[in-house]
């Protein structure tokens, strides 16, 4: 069953008189009337605030493919129509018509929507968990956002439709060679297949081919930079330890930028599930506790660029300034690194040609559909390796395990006992990838894994391949500025401060930081402990300027 289906009250409330009354106080404007069928808000349009209904009803519908609406529900007296884009102030992705006897509706635009979560707990919590469920039902039913016509699992495609699931945007692939909407759009748009996919934003502009930063563009994504603005805070990095540090400073009156060359969640928003980290018994996916996360510091007031490139720390001058992509800068009283840590990549002839077309660095529900029924290998031991093959062993036909050495040394006992349970896991100790086969048309074909003990080389013909070997510090923009390790992770407690490096008002946490421990649980830590830290510093500039 649909989220729809499962907890429409919960997406769907109807606020009584007291609550009613309390959100009035938080209004962005006074009541206003609308017509029958007239446009309270429409698909596309920025800034777009939440209305509470207070008289009459607004229908609200969603794109259904390409060219057709379909209603999602009606708001009558008490409800408020939005979802979590009214939060940030980007494009709507639905739109709202007044109901046939028109409707009286007040309006809370996004910072007075924010301030009603946090000044009113009760009210903020209803609005708050309905916002993020219609979410949730618009990615399950998918025609309500961007929609991608290419080549179904084709690199580009994959590339991009990656992006929009790890940043929670509602995406829909359509076929461009069997889909009818989707193969008439493309012909009368005159483009070639090496200029597929063709992606119809929410507002309906047509991208070709897009780069992430021009698709995130088109979505409203990335904000509005202004380049004489000084943040108290400015977080490069948008996983678990950066965003831990976004709500926790922007919840304590912090102004906090958080910058992601990606996309939120960092290596953990690609974990399959999580099944250690406290307070989730029965787990949960590194994308959904991004998720949370994300909307969490929404909620406080974090703005949340992505994606946006840091190109260099610029420590010269009395504070720290970053300077980003497309020439921009942006200045801070501190900056944390929670940049994390980049995917390793062995030096194996023809890898990068194979990357999106055979071989994976995480194994989300997209990778799943893809290897479904197949025979697949994976290679890497750490408790990234063993979530996600415990998540994709029950759909494919095998699943190969290549491994250096044994599993007890590397994985916790929970994953290596669920994977020792798997009936369809091939586990091979003592072995190295050695070797690539394929072209760019058909993608990876087959794969040659050595022997460490006596060089013996054993090859399988398989379509998917998942490396989780590792990763290298993602440190290169600030090299020349903070302390590193031989390894290249930052080193700390130079400084005045435990978590500083040797920049002032530069920080370093998670996985990034030389000794840190590598868990989800360690980066959220770090992230608040951060915080507290930056409060020092700042008033201790305070009290030297009085001084």
């Amino acid at each position: 069953m649909s989220t729809l289906d499962l907890r429409k009250y919960q997406m769907f409330p109807v606020l009584e008189a007291g609550q009613i009354g309390i959100a009035r106080r938080f209004a962005s404007g006074a009541e206003r009337h609308f017509a029958a069928g007239e446009v309270v808000y429409d698909i596309g349009e920025r800034d777009a605030p939440s209305w509470l209904v207070l008289e009459g009803s607004i229908d609200v519908f969603r794109r259904d493919g390409l060219s057709q609406r379909a209603l999602i529900t009606t708001h009558g007296a008490g409800q408020f129509t939005g979802e979590v884009n009214q939060l940030a102030g980007r494009p709507s992705i639905a739109a709202g018509h007044a109901g046939p006897d028109g409707c009286t509706a007040l309006p809370f635009d996004p910072p007075h929507l924010r301030a009603l979560m946090v000044g009113s707990a009760d009210v903020g919590e209803v609005v708050m968990r309905a916002l993020i469920l219609r979410r949730v039902s618009l990615i399950e039913q998918g025609g309500a956002g961007t929609i991608l016509i290419g080549v179904p699992g084709s690199r580009d495609v994959l590339r991009l439709q990656g992006f929009l699931t790890r940043s929670g945007s509602p995406n829909l692939v359509l076929d461009a060679s069997s889909d009818a909407e989707g193969k008439a759009l493309v012909e009368r748009t005159g483009l070639l297949p090496d200029e597929l996919p063709l992606v119809v934003c929410p507002n309906g502009n047509l991208l070709r081919k897009p780069s992430e930063v021009e698709l995130a563009a088109c979505l409203g994504l990335t904000p509005v930079l202004e380049p004489d603005a000084l943040y108290d805070v400015a977080v490069v990095g948008a996983g678990p330890a950066g965003l831990a540090t976004a709500v926790y400073a922007a919840s304590e009156g912090l102004s906090v930028i958080v910058l992601d060359e990606r996309a939120t969640g960092g290596q953990a928003g690609a974990s399959a599930r999580i099944e250690n980290y406290l307070g989730f018994p029965t787990g949960i996916s590194g994308q959904a506790l991004a998720g949370r996360a994300f909307n969490q510091a929404l909620k406080f007031g974090a703005n949340i660029a992505v994606p946006v490139k840091v190109e260099r720390l610029d420590c010269s001058g009395p504070l720290p300034a970053l300077e980003l992509s497309e020439g921009r800068r942006l200045r801070a009283r501190a900056v944390v690194v929670a940049s994390g840590a980049r995917y390793h990549r062995p030096a194996i002839d023809g890898l990068a040609e194979f990357e999106g077309a055979g071989i994976s660095y995480w194994a989300s529900p997209i990778e799943a559909r893809l290897c479904a029924g197949a025979e697949v290998a994976l290679v890497g031991g750490g408790n990234s390796a063993g979530q996600a093959i415990v998540f994709l062993a029950p759909q494919v036909k095998r699943l190969h395990l290549f491994v250096r050495r044994d599993l007890s040394q590397t994985m916790s006992r929970y994953l290596i006992d669920r994977i020792a349970a798997l009936p369809n896991v091939e586990i091979h100790v003592g072995y190295e990838i050695a070797g690539l086969e394929g072209d760019k048309v058909t993608g990876l074909t087959a794969a040659s894994f050595s022997s460490r003990a006596d060089g013996s080389v054993l090859r399988l013909a398989l379509r998917h391949l998942f490396l989780f070997i590792g990763a290298d510090p993602n440190t290169t923009w600030l090299r020349d500025c903070a302390e590193t390790d031989a390894k290249g992770f930052l080193v700390t407690g130079q400084g005045a401060l435990p978590l500083e490096t040797n920049v002032p008002g530069v920080f370093a946490i998670g996985d990034v930081r030389a000794g840190s421990t590598k868990r989800v649980a360690a980066a959220v830590g770090e992230g608040s402990a951060v915080v507290a830290q930056i409060h020092s510093m700042i008033a201790a500039q305070a009290a030297r300027e009085i001084a």
